[in-house]
């Protein structure tokens, strides 16, 4: 019998807009407190600025606007999600980063034609686990590449 191991997929579940989704555990450098982000001139809308991350000048996108989800002030629970996109550390802010769970493979289904606000692009899949929905994020889609370049010259 295969190992059940093999067939799961670790991932961190995070809040948006009262949706879950979930990201790779391979794809998650940390996840960080809310902190002062030092905002950067002539950046798209969904890009909130800077962080300095113990040394390393982070990226930071603001995922609410960026999926078109209406703003809100950060609470105790906001995160920053530090994933890494191709070669570049980007911070991801979320409502509140959850819990970080093994998903079957079998579970996770292909994206349908509409999932709640996101754009379906953005999706690798949905899982359906109890009686939860998560909604899996493919990073390397999240941004453009024109986006990936200008956010590698933010990182100066």
């Amino acid at each position: 019998m295969e190992n059940q191991t093999n067939l799961d997929k670790k991932v961190i579940v995070f809040q948006l807009n009262e949706e879950e989704y979930a990201v790779s555990v391979t794809q998650v450098g940390s996840i960080e407190r809310m902190q002062p982000i030092t905002r950067v001139p002539q950046t798209a809308n969904f890009v909130k600025g800077v962080i300095n991350l113990r040394g390393v000048v982070t990226p930071i996108i603001d995922l609410r606007i960026r999926f078109g989800v209406e703003p809100v002030a950060f609470q105790e629970s906001t995160r920053i999600i530090i994933v890494y996109m191709n070669d570049l550390e980007v911070g991801l802010i979320v409502d509140a980063a959850n819990d970080v769970i093994d998903i079957p493979e079998s579970s996770i289904e292909p994206p349908p034609e509409v999932v709640g606000t996101v754009d379906v692009d953005y999706i690798e899949g949905v899982a359906k686990l109890d009686n939860r929905l998560l909604i899996l994020l493919d990073l390397q889609k999240v941004l453009s590449q024109h986006e990936m370049e200008v956010l590698q010259n933010v990182e100066g």
